[in-house]
This record gives C-alpha cells, structure tokens and sequence, in this order.
C-alpha cells in the first residue's frame, strides 16, 4: 500500500497537496476522488467544515499517518 503524505501547504497548516509515493504534490481533490473509488483501501475522507481531506484509517502506528 502506498503512504500518503500531507504536505501542509495550506492556510493553518491545511493540506491542500499531498505526497503519495513517488507522485509528488497531488492535489486535495484529486486525492478524495481517488480515495472515494477505492483507490487507497488504507485510507478514507474526512469532512472539515465543508471541505473534504484524506485520512489514514486508524492503528497505532504513528509513521504512516497523513500527518507525521
């Protein structure tokens, strides 16, 4: 499974690009549309005031979060 990582690249520290593997800056949309056809089963989409970002799905690991 491919790590995804938030880049923080937003207003307040808000991910508005991510890196996924070896594609670099992919952006908010682009990632939720993939997550949402079930492109990254390690993953889901969280909803925060109106807007949509990518989450990991939970476990106790912290180095695989979208935020490390």
């Amino acid at each position: 499974m491919t790590k995804i990582k938030g880049k923080q690249d937003g207003p307040n520290g808000r991910n508005e690009h991510y890196d996924i593997g070896s594609r670099k800056n992919v952006p908010r949309p682009m990632i939720v549309r993939e997550i949402e056809t079930g492109k990254h089963p390690g993953a889901h989409v969280v909803k925060v005031n109106g807007r949509k970002y990518a989450r990991d799905n939970p476990d106790p690991s912290k180095s695989d979060n979208v935020n490390r």
